[in-house]
């Protein structure tokens, strides 16, 4: 499944990219599965998501959890909380 993955904030400096295409394994079909495959992969992304945490996903610009399954062709974003005042 291609995806686009960007990464904000403090994931970003950690992976060392803004953006990235994947084609991703057939059994990776939710956000959580795809935050493990990333990882899997090894540095910088398993230092990264392991550093930088915790790591809320969105998928085309709707925030979701660990079991939001994945679309073809999504727009993925991972980003540490925010807070503002």
């Amino acid at each position: 499944m291609r995806l686009t993955i960007l990464y904000f904030a403090r994931l970003r400096e950690a992976v060392g990219l803004a953006r990235e295409e994947v084609e991703a394994p057939d059994a990776v079909r939710s956000l959580g599965q795809l935050r493990a495959w990333l990882i899997g992969r090894g540095e910088p992304w398993s230092a990264a998501f392991t550093q930088v945490r915790p790591v809320r996903a969105a998928q085309d610009q709707v925030v979701g959890n660990d079991d939001t399954p994945l679309r073809a062709g999504a727009e993925i974003a991972f980003f540490p909380p925010v807070t503002g005042g």
